[in-house]
């Protein structure tokens, strides 16, 4: 259709990019989701939940790491799917090792996914976003943006760059009409790593302590949808319980 729009959600897993991507198809956006092509089986899973809901999803194997794979992804989406109006980078790379612990393999891979991956992805839209002087980026980030904690070197260093990538990039495409946002997600996140791996999780969801995928997504969506005279650039979300 002429006047169909995508939404680009690097990195959707079973949490915040999933609920993101179900949260502008309901808006009747092509929600595009991407993983790794060894999460290929549940980014269809999540894609084929979009369409039973009315929606229309598809699903890409892609490394978001890699320069090729991602302008071409990019491209085909702007060039047979429909234009991207909305991208939002969420891969996360959480890791924690002590400094010492810390190989120079694995400071490198994390800020490759968390970091460099990010700038692929808002170069790549920014070129047909400044074309159209409409648009709106989207990076997660996490109380490591903020601060760096202990066991968090690699983490904390690559969500840091990622941060400052988006406030380079908000004031470049600001005057574009383009709105570059970055989130700060303080607090463990309702996914399933941490229901396996948090035997209170059942209580903090009842008390309201642990962050709803589905509300952060909602916050996502007033992000686009906020008029640049009052553009937000940095949100931060938390539970209530969180010290901060």
């Amino acid at each position: 259709m002429a006047d169909s729009k995508s939404c680009l959600v690097i990195g959707a897993g079973d949490a915040t990019g999933g609920a993101v991507a179900r949260r502008f198809a309901r808006e009747g956006y092509v929600s595009c989701v991407t993983r790794r092509e060894r999460h290929i089986t549940q980014l269809e899973e999540l894609a084929k939940s979009i369409r039973g809901d009315g929606g229309t999803a598809h699903a890409f194997g892609v490394d978001a790491r890699e320069e090729t794979e991602m302008v071409a992804l990019i491209d085909k989406i702007e060039k047979d799917i429909a234009p991207i109006e909305v991208a939002v980078f969420n891969i996360g790379a959480n890791v924690n090792f002590g400094i010492t612990e810390t190989t120079s393999r694995v400071y490198r891979k994390v800020w490759e996914m968390a970091a460099f991956a990010g700038f692929l992805m808002g170069r790549e839209v920014a070129r047909h976003m400044k074309e159209r002087q409409s648009g709106t980026i989207i990076f997660t980030g996490a109380t490591a943006s903020m601060r760096g904690g202990p066991g968090y070197a690699a983490f904390a260093g690559a969500k840091f760059a990622l941060r400052a990538l988006a406030q380079s990039m908000a004031r470049e495409l600001g005057p574009m009409n383009i709105h570059v946002a970055h989130t700060v997600i303080d607090g463990m996140i309702d996914s399933t790593f941490i229901r396996e791996n948090v035997p209170q999780v059942d209580q903090m969801r009842e008390e309201d302590k642990i962050l709803n995928p589905e509300h952060i997504a909602e916050q996502y969506w007033r992000l686009h949808k906020q008029p640049r005279t009052a553009w937000t650039h940095e949100l931060d979300l938390r539970p209530w319980s969180e010290k901060w």
